[in-house]
């Protein structure tokens, strides 16, 4: 199983990831961040393609190839379930790297955390982020990108807390509670 936590800086990615991965025991946290870091550490500016030269690393073209070769190895190495937090709000990458996970396997999720831009700006203070850095000046980028049905299932998160979240994501997964906080899967 492949989870697809999505959303726009601020809206509980990460939060909601980590308390996933507190229920489902047989899964890693797999974060795409991780892979444009290191393009962005092995490709010298001189060397950057033009479409590349955004500061963006998902714009680096190899990114979305990589994103998911790392996720068919991390499946094929480890044979877990992979929880994904990321923000992608560009249709086109986002296509190609949910059609790669589904490729991958059958049961992939994808589900996009929403906010109003207040309660994300409010979060990223919260977190400590500097008012107009990176992660505020994707916002409204991220809000009208996530505006397109692909996106689709969005949980609104404004007046939930990450339990509920949670509880939501596993309804739709199909995963139960043991009793004992885990959660088994339903087939």
């Amino acid at each position: 199983m492949i989870v697809m936590i999505n959303g726009a800086f601020g809206a509980g990615k990460t939060t909601v990831a980590t308390k996933l991965m507190e229920r489902m025991d047989h899964a890693l946290l797999y974060d795409p961040e991780i892979v444009g870091y290191m393009l962005r550490e092995m490709i010298p500016n001189e060397v950057k393609l033009p479409v590349e030269q955004t500061g963006d690393f998902q714009d680096f073209l190899m990114w979305k190839t990589l994103v998911v070769e790392v996720a068919k190895q991390l499946k094929q190495t480890y044979g877990r379930d992979l929880i994904v937090p990321m923000t992608i709000y560009k249709k086109d990458y986002f296509n190609t790297i949910y059609k790669g996970f589904s490729e991958l396997d059958e049961e992939t999720f994808h589900f996009c955390l929403t906010a109003e831009k207040q309660t994300i700006f409010n979060r990223l203070l919260a977190r400590g982020e500097e008012p107009g850095n990176w992660c505020f000046a994707q916002t409204d980028k991220c809000l009208e990108g996530y505006q397109d049905s692909c996106f689709e299932q969005f949980i609104q998160t404004d007046h939930r807390d990450v339990e509920q979240i949670v509880d939501l994501i596993c309804a739709e997964i199909g995963f139960i509670p043991k009793g004992d906080g885990m959660y088994v899967g339903t087939e």
